[in-house]
């Protein structure tokens, strides 16, 4: 090919768009590129966000911007698909999901979702697949959670369980008895002792990754913690567990202590004890997923809000990692980055690494 064709070729309409990083990114619709450019469509003379659902147009009728003012005093006006003068798509359902939130947390009893959803002038299967998406969890188990916490602040005020129960939103006894060892961890009427009926057995001790504290109840292992400092790790198990009474294991307690201590050091033997876990609903799901996650395996904070069907709940998802108590039984230290780097552990970043060696190694 002659230098004059070659000059041709590589100055055809389109091909420097082609070349551009934003081109990609308008492919692929990236919403995380939303307000650091626009893109405007001679053939339809309009301009768009880079996540504008429409199909992309051809790359010669397309150009960058780098402000909303550029692309109009090109003479292109607002897609009314994206609506790129506006709030994102993505923004406006955060808001209206918010709205909605505000209505569950303020409303008498529990709203029903055909109300929802005509306050958010939707349809009922959409509002109810777009809550799941945004929070992590359904209208019934964000409205459930939320009298949870309205019932625990009533117990302590009310002069009797059934008033409680009443004035936190449930409209009878039995639906909220049959929740309410999850919801408290004890029963109603050990909570409203200030949970003196709630005992837990622990012992410290130390393993290869630094100080360890295990922790009891009746109904299985509630705490496994890992640290440098013994005290610091007690005084976590108080904070976590405020109104249980804490014990000091006996001699029996000290073998179950060894069993765990056991585990963390080959993570690959599992733990076959009873697990006494403790969270919302939403917070459960994502621990489930995790203990999906075999052994020497990995998955992003992305990967597991798209497993348990929340894609938009990912940093609900690093939350729910954060606020777990049991380190290594529930594997919080599988999940990594999108990039695969490995990142905040709560636990500290140098255990967390450690852990997924020795599970690789195996």
């Amino acid at each position: 090919m002659n230098k004059a064709a070659t000059r041709v070729k590589a100055n055809r309409p389109g091909e420097t768009i082609a070349a551009d990083p934003r081109w990609q990114r308008v492919q692929a619709r990236d919403r995380g590129a939303d307000g650091a450019f626009w893109y405007s469509v001679a053939s339809t003379g309009v301009y768009c966000r880079p996540s504008c659902p429409s199909r992309p147009a051809h790359p010669r009728n397309i150009a960058f911007h780098d402000s909303i003012a550029a692309a109009r005093a090109a003479g292109f006006r607002p897609c009314r698909r994206c609506r790129p003068d506006g709030l994102s798509v993505e923004a406006e359902n955060a808001e209206l999901i918010a709205k909605a939130c505000r209505l569950i947390e303020t409303a008498e009893q529990e709203p029903p979702l055909a109300m929802l959803a005509e306050a958010a002038d939707l349809s009922p299967a959409y509002f109810h697949r777009l809550f799941k998406s945004q929070t992590g969890v359904t209208p019934k188990a964000y409205a459930a959670a939320h009298r949870a916490r309205r019932v625990q602040n009533e117990l302590g005020r009310a002069e009797t369980v059934t008033q409680a129960i009443y004035d936190a939103g449930f409209n009878s006894n039995g639906r909220f008895y049959e929740n309410a060892r999850a919801m408290l961890g004890m029963s109603p009427t050990s909570w409203r002792a200030g949970g003196a009926a709630e005992e837990l057995r622990f012992a410290l001790g130390q393993c290869s990754l630094g100080a360890i504290l295990v922790a009891s109840s009746v109904r299985g292992v509630a705490a496994i913690l890992l640290g440098d400092d013994p005290e610091a790790l007690l005084h976590d198990l108080e904070d976590r567990f405020p109104r249980a009474r804490l014990v000091g294991g006996d001699g029996e307690y000290e073998a179950l202590v060894a069993r765990v201590v056991g585990f963390v050091e080959a993570p690959n033997r599992g733990l076959d004890l009873p697990l006494d876990v403790r969270g919302t609903a939403f917070q459960r799901r994502v621990w489930e997923a995790l203990r999906d996650i075999p052994a020497g395996g990995t998955a992003s904070y992305a990967e597991i809000a798209t497993r348990i069907g929340a894609p938009g709940a990912v940093r609900a998802v690093a939350g729910a990692c954060a606020a777990n108590a049991l380190a290594v039984a529930i594997p919080c230290h599988r999940v990594v980055r999108q990039d695969g780097a490995l990142s905040g552990y709560r636990w500290g970043v140098a255990r967390k690494r450690a852990l997924l060696d020795r599970e690789s190694a195996a």
